[in-house]
């Protein structure tokens, strides 16, 4: 080889060797952050979690390696959902992560620039969230568990599992837009199944205790339970309250049941969550929340406990337990 061609191919090499090195830079890691409405010991809280980081694993984000996750465990306290929304936006991640309104409200205040993911909200448009379920327009996007009506369907659910009700108290956080949405979604349903409704607001375990006492004086009771952060707090208390008084109610989560409920109708949360890593996957690699539809539920579960119904005297109807998803005995 003469000494001129060895000086180009040693410099033809030597400009190739910047492009080979950063063709061989290793991709950024990317940084989520998770904000959940519920306390960090709660086993359910924990299932939600998992499934959505199996959801990451599968596309193909394995924390620890490509992606970063920062967690914050608020529960149902203002405050401190507050701060911990404050922390993550503060982290800068590329998106972050949230469960309910309580959690998304202090978010959509702080940033309109990083995406948000939300999960467990109802009525995400008439809310403030997004401009339409079709075409969120913002930094915001996510899945909902139900349209408003399916509200209602709680309601007849109910009635057919007590016929003999005749009064029933929707337990709702009055803190939150959407529960009022839903409350007046169940009191539309209720002249057609000859039922008396009423509101029963409550912010915390005490305000919860007095609402279910005051109802449970009188005959024919039951109750609606809606999902929010300050029921799924105290679920336990509320399901002992129920017990205690044979009175019967239906919840919109199934997790209500597995831990001794009577029955419930609704969207299981855990699998949303892992679909929620879908959305994740699609914004990290380029996408807006803006052009991401919300997500609803195409299918509803039906559980019920017959072991608490046989507790409370009820006998569920065979047909009832037939079209039941599980059925807990």
């Amino acid at each position: 080889m003469r000494r001129r061609d060895f000086i180009t191919l040693v410099g033809g090499a030597a400009a190739a060797w910047p492009f080979a090195a950063r063709a061989q830079q290793p991709e950024r890691t990317r940084r989520l952050g998770i904000l959940m409405a519920i306390a960090e010991n709660d086993p359910e809280g924990q299932q939600r979690v998992a499934a959505f980081v199996q959801g990451l694993r599968e596309l193909g984000w394995i924390e620890g390696g490509n992606i970063h996750i920062d967690y914050r465990w608020a529960g149902a306290d203002v405050g401190r959902i507050r701060s911990a929304a404050a922390e993550l936006i503060d982290l800068k991640p590329d998106a972050i992560v949230a469960q309910t309104a309580l959690t998304v409200a202090p978010l959509q205040r702080m940033t309109t620039s990083i995406p948000i993911v939300f999960l467990n909200i109802v009525d995400p448009v008439n809310s403030g969230f997004v401009a339409s379920l079709a075409r969120p327009g913002g930094n915001i996007t996510g899945f909902t568990p139900a349209e408003m009506s399916m509200r209602g369907k709680l309601l007849e659910v109910l009635k057919e599992v007590a016929p003999a009700v005749s009064r029933v108290g929707v337990l709702y956080n009055p803190a939150q837009a959407p529960q009022l949405g839903q409350w007046h979604a169940v009191e539309t349903a209720a002249p057609a199944l000859g039922v008396q409704v009423s509101a029963a607001g409550a912010a915390n375990a005490d305000e919860i205790t007095h609402g279910i006492e005051a109802f449970a004086n009188e005959p024919g009771g039951g109750m609606i339970v809606l999902s929010n952060p300050v029921n799924d707090t105290n679920r336990g208390l509320i399901i002992a309250l129920m017990a205690r008084r044979l009175m019967p109610a239906i919840y919109a989560y199934p997790h209500y049941v597995r831990e001794g409920g009577l029955v419930s109708y609704g969207v299981d949360p855990i699998v949303q969550f892992r679909q929620a890593a879908t959305y994740v996957d699609r914004i990290l690699k380029g996408a807006k929340p803006a052009d991401l539809p919300v997500q609803q539920p195409t299918k509803f579960d039906l559980t019920v406990n017959l072991k608490t119904a046989k507790a409370l005297g009820l006998t569920i109807p065979p047909s009832l337990v037939a079209r039941a998803d599980a059925v807990i005995e």
